[in-house]
This record gives structure tokens, C-alpha cells and sequence, in this order.
């Protein structure tokens, strides 16, 4: 083992550095995928030796000489390490928006996360669905690459208040992919209560997963950025948390989420300023209500039942009066949809100017001043 490989942690390690690395040194007109594999085999491809890499520099340099552009290679193998195959982006319609991009959506199983993800694949990109509940996480997947093809959509389990889960996912999905370019930090919980009904175990749960897992999926999420954007000169990616009009305006005896979600935006603003210098674009989106989904809408857990028992819609008996009211404060009279919101996202994937914007989208009921 060389002592480049042992200087980053070993061999795992050292394959989480390269295989971006050779992402972004075997773009051709889209960034390709590169997935890590531990064989020995090394079938038919090239063979390089890192015996004399001291660093990252000469890493890239190394790799150079094997990956010319326009002489495309099936994959590099490395002894000590493993096998680095590289795939073509996809054979999907030109003019995708989002074509050959891997984007990672929290949360992606149900609700807007599903809507999202769904939405991001109907623009080419490759989604990689993370959720707490896998097994719904992999029923969205399978329903995507049946629609777009078998390499469309994975489903990964994560539980992102949990840093080693967070890690985990972030690693695995740079070696299954080569990297990522969209992060969307979607995952999210409500419980709502006045100061008198709420628990610290009920504050602490929602802080930890609509505050503190921004931080744990930024932080593990833009390690593989980081490295492409010191590779390639022309690389950009971007971080969106999908965060609230409640991170906009407090939200009467809902404390708790709206807390949470006002230091997201504090931590975009943030986050931007610091991964700026590695173009990376931090932005958040803040939807307003999607009655459809099972946040509002679950007869058990749903807000419009939980705000009904809390008393927030002063004389509402009746779920419909809790419905009526809301709807009532939006201009547009209806409900935010996942479509409103992924067309906000990829506004800031496309536009090239701004970061550390929070975003409304909620017919009108916020507006910027």
C-alpha cells in the first residue's frame, strides 16, 4: 500500500477521493458515473499504479495521463484499492434539464419529497432516494426506473439526525455514482403545541431533524463537490434545503418546527458564504402548504388533525374549518404543490448568480420585502 493511500485513512478512503477524481476527469459533454467496486479481477481496464502520489495534485496528474478526453475507457483499476468502472451519463432525450446530474433527495418516500424526486427524474437526472422508511423509499425508486429506465433511481436508508447514518449514505452514494451535484435536504417533522403541550423530547426531535440534520447532510453531502470543483474548473453544484413559509414568519403554537426552520435559513446564508469558494450554490426554498400531502392530511397524524386538537384555528370544529381557513390566506387559493417547488429548485441549479436566497413559494401569502 502506498503512503498516500495509508496518509488518507486507507483503502476505502482513498477510493471516496478518487472516484470523483475520475468523475470529473472523464466528462465528455455530461459528467459520467463512476461506481467503486473492491474486485481483483481487473478485467480490461487501465491499470495505474499510485506507488508515486504523494497528494491530491498528483493524484489528478497521475490519472491525467490515462484519461484523455475524446478516448473514452471502460474504467481504471488500481492495485490496493479496486476498480473504478465509468459509464456514460444515459442515453435519455437531449434537452433535460437536469440531464446526467445524481441527485439526492431526503425524505424522498412520500409527500414532497416524492413529488420532488419524481420531478427531478422527468428532467433526466439520476435520484438517489433517502428515507427512514426504506421500504417506501425503494417502491418510489422501482417506480421511477420503470419509467425512465433501470439506472434511474436507488433507494438508500438513512436517518438523517443520526451522523453515522448521514455519513454512511454520503459514501456510499459517492462510490455507487461518483459524486453528486444536487443535494436536496428534504427530510422533515412537525409536531406542533404550545408552550404548555410541548415536550422537550417533542422540541428536541424536531430541531434535531429540521435544524441539526441540515448541518450532518451539508457537511458529508459537499466533501465529493468539493473535490470535483478542485478538479474541474467548470464545475458548479448546489445544495437546496426545502425548508417553510414558516421559516419565513413565526407560526402560532408551532414554535417548534418554526424555530428550526428559521435556523435553516441562518444556516444557508451560512453554508453559502463558506462553500462559495468551492462553487458550491446553498439556497433554500420555502414552500407554503401542500394539503394533498400526508403531512396535512394523514386522519391520525396529519396537521389539519393536529392543529384542530391544539386549538390554533380559533373556533374550527371541524377538520374542513381548519382547511377553510388556511386556503383562505393564500392569494392564489390553493395549496403549494411538489411541482411549485421543484421548479423553484431548479431555478437555483440553473441560474448561475445567487445563493443563500431563501425563496418563497407560496402564492403569495409571503412575499420578500
Amino acid at each position: 500500500m502506498t503512503d498516500w493511500i495509508e496518509n488518507v485513512g486507507g483503502a476505502r478512503q482513498a477510493a471516496l477521493t478518487i472516484t470523483p477524481v475520475i468523475r470529473s476527469l472523464s466528462k465528455g459533454k455530461q459528467y459520467p458515473v463512476v461506481c467503486f467496486s473492491e474486485k481483483s479481477s481487473f478485467d480490461d481496464f487501465l491499470q495505474v499504479d499510485l506507488a508515486d502520489v504523494a497528494g491530491i495534485d498528483g493524484l489528478v496528474k497521475k490519472l491525467q495521463t490515462f484519461l484523455v478526453p475524446g478516448q473514452p475507457v471502460r474504467g481504471v483499476a488500481i492495485p490496493g484499492i479496486g476498480e473504478f468502472s465509468i459509464q456514460e451519463a444515459g442515453t435519455k432525450a437531449s434537452g433535460q434539464r437536469l440531464q446526467g446530474k445524481i441527485c439526492l433527495v431526503t425524505g424522498g418516500a412520500q409527500g414532497f419529497g416524492e413529488g420532488i424526486a419524481r420531478s427531478l427524474a422527468a428532467e433526466g437526472a439520476r435520484i438517489v432516494i433517502a428515507d427512514l422508511n426504506l421500504a417506501q423509499a425503494e417502491i418510489v425508486a422501482a417506480s421511477l426506473s420503470g419509467t425512465y429506465g433501470s439506472d434511474s433511481a436507488i433507494a438508500l436508508a438513512v436517518d438523517v439526525g443520526d451522523e453515522a447514518s448521514v455519513r454512511q449514505l454520503m459514501e456510499t452514494v459517492t462510490l455507487r455514482f461518483g459524486g453528486l451535484d444536487l443535494l436536496v435536504s428534504n427530510a422533515g417533522i412537525l409536531r406542533a403545541g404550545g408552550l404548555e403541550e410541548m415536550t422537550l423530547q417533542s422540541f428536541e426531535l424536531v430541531t434535531k431533524i429540521n435544524y441539526t440534520a441540515f448541518f450532518l447532510v451539508t457537511k458529508y453531502g459537499s466533501r465529493p463537490m468539493k473535490i470535483q470543483a478542485a478538479v474541474d474548473p467548470s464545475y458548479s453544484a448546489d445544495i437546496v434545503q426545502v425548508n417553510s413559509k414558516s421559516g419565513l414568519e413565526g407560526s402560532n403554537r408551532n414554535f417548534a418546527y418554526a424555530g428550526g426552520k428559521f435556523g435553516g435559513i441562518g444556516l444557508v446564508q451560512s453554508f453559502a458564504k463558506e462553500l462559495v469558494e468551492n462553487r458550491i450554490k446553498v439556497n433554500a426554498v420555502c414552500p407554503g402548504n401542500y394539503y394533498e400531502g400526508p403531512l396535512w392530511s394523514d386522519p391520525e397524524k396529519g396537521l389539519f388533525t393536529q392543529y384542530l386538537q391544539a386549538g390554533k384555528v380559533p373556533g374550527a370544529k371541524t377538520i374542513q374549518d381548519v382547511y377553510d381557513f388556511y386556503v383562505s390566506k393564500v392569494p392564489m387559493r390553493r395549496g403549494c404543490s411538489p411541482a411549485d417547488v421543484t421548479r423553484a429548485i431548479i431555478y437555483c441549479v440553473e441560474q448561475q448568480y445567487e445563493t443563500g436566497q431563501a425563496i418563497p413559494v407560496t402564492g403569495g401569502q409571503n412575499m420578500l420585502k
